[in-house]
């Protein structure tokens, strides 16, 4: 059940006015209504996997119970949850390639790969059940003794498919408290969907099928045309995941709940740790909190060769997380290889705030060299295996990135134009559209404008979104 079909429009308008107008005065008959809606979002892409969230949300609740009680066997729990979770994942994710992998490095026949089916946001809610185990284990987060809002905090579907990964500590709260639907958090609720729908259906879905040819067929066109689909790539994924956040954050908005952040304008970054300071920030911030941070302190003694041994392994498991390939254990190894300079001249941690008007032309030489770091590294990322990213690689580095590239339109230049200035204007703001200090007749043209790009030019065959797959 996709954001942007038929079927969710009918399914949000139905549950939306039932959840308010119907429940709103009973907050237990809302919680009990919004878990049931989840598990009907979710048994709608295979019903078969339900069991699987349901058994797992009563097992990591019973070993939240269990930890909290601070016994001689609290280490036991958590390792327990922590061997439970990460198991489900690593089957369901990670065991043909582990197979194939260890069959391939010692020649062996293979007869164990299996068809398994990935069960939809796995990915996510792991996460969220990892976290909160851990916050409970360091006195971060109390045990929930709520099974009511612990099973929807894990099920939570406008965050169940692609993120963003919330931690307990901050969506239990809200699901305990009366949530009260007012019209200003409405209206920017309305705002951040609208210009997702916009990225998504039309920006997004717009240039798919250009980058889908020019990477099935690289081998038959110029290292420029590569190169450009490349850069093409980061506007699609980009318009893909920040359009689905954008919409996710606001459907839990127009619920009464406040969500992570998942980006803050990634496309203006200066360096590369900024890039990713801003790109995916759910993720970021749960792999530095739970991963990075411990990494550096067992890595302390070994000064500046550390924090790189850190900074490399954390964006390995980053590139893992996003699939079981090859290709992503390099884009991630590639990514923390470009953090080198920046360990190495104390810049990992340097922020510039960007000039309030019209970028420097050293802001613009950061964002041009930054991006050019991120377009190279996607190629292993949209490759389905390293031997077509080599190649890919190969016609970049050939003298054909000379020539003219195919496939520039410019319908397509236009929108990611349009993307790239709205969010230049409100780079300083909550979101792309948080727009509500203009003026109200400059704020409706723009709503308008929008609403006629959707309708003209969407394209609404296409309904899935690239980050669904992890």
């Amino acid at each position: 059940m996709q954001f942007t079909s038929l079927i969710f429009v009918l399914f949000f308008s139905v549950f939306f006015a039932m959840y308010w107008w119907v429940l709103g005065k009973n907050l237990k008959a809302q919680n009990i209504f919004l878990l049931l809606a989840s598990y009907i979002f979710y048994a709608y892409w295979d019903w078969r996997f339900l069991t699987l969230l349901i058994g797992s949300s009563a097992i990591i609740y019973f070993l939240g119970l269990k930890i909290a009680e601070k016994g001689p066997k609290t280490k036991l729990w958590v390792n327990l949850g922590l061997i439970f979770s990460m198991g489900t994942l690593l089957y369901f994710k990670y065991f043909n390639f582990f197979i194939e992998s260890f069959t391939d490095l010692f020649g062996i026949k293979n007869d164990l790969t299996l068809k398994i089916i990935l069960p939809l946001g796995i990915s996510f809610y792991t996460f969220r059940m990892i976290s909160y185990l851990i916050d409970i284990k360091n006195n971060k987060l109390k045990a929930e003794t709520d099974a009511l809002a612990f099973f929807n905090y894990i099920s939570f579907f406008p965050s169940m498919t692609s993120g963003p990964i919330d931690k307990g500590g901050l969506l239990l709260p809200q699901l305990k408290k009366e949530r009260v639907f007012t019209l200003e958090n409405g209206s920017d609720a309305a705002r951040q969907i609208l210009f997702g729908a916009f990225k998504k259906l039309v920006v997004s879905n717009t240039i798919a099928p250009i980058t889908q040819n020019i990477f099935a067929n690289y081998e038959h066109l110029s290292g420029s045309t590569v190169a450009f689909g490349a850069i093409l790539f980061l506007f699609q994924m980009y318009a893909d995941f920040s359009g689905y956040s954008d919409m996710a954050i606001g459907f839990a908005k127009l619920l009464g709940f406040k969500t992570t952040k998942n980006f803050a304008f990634p496309l203006f970054a200066q360096n590369i740790a900024d890039y990713w300071r801003k790109w995916h920030i759910s993720l970021t911030s749960w792999l530095t909190e739970y991963v990075f941070t411990p990494l550096v302190i067992a890595f302390r003694d070994y000064d500046k060769k550390g924090l790189l041994l850190a900074v490399f392994l954390n964006f390995v498991i980053i590139g893992f997380w996003h699939g079981a390939n090859w290709t992503f254990i390099c884009y991630g190894a590639l990514q923390g290889l470009y953090y080198i300079p920046l360990v190495v001249n104390n810049q990992i941690n340097k922020k510039k705030k960007l000039s309030k008007n019209f970028p420097t032309f050293k802001e613009l030489g950061n964002i041009f060299y930054t991006m050019t770091l991120v377009c190279f590294a996607l190629i292993l990322f949209v490759a389905p295996g390293l031997k077509e990213a080599f190649g890919m690689y190969g016609k970049i580095f050939s003298l054909s990135l000379f020539s003219i590239p195919q496939f520039i339109k410019i319908k397509i230049l236009a929108l990611i134009a349009i993307v790239v200035l709205i969010d230049w204007i409100n780079k300083d703001q909550e979101h792309g559209l948080d727009i509500k200090r203009l003026n109200p007749l400059v704020r409706r043209g723009m709503y308008v404008f929008l609403i006629f790009l959707i309708m003209y030019y969407g394209v609404f065959s296409n309904g899935s979104f690239i980050y669904e797959q992890f």
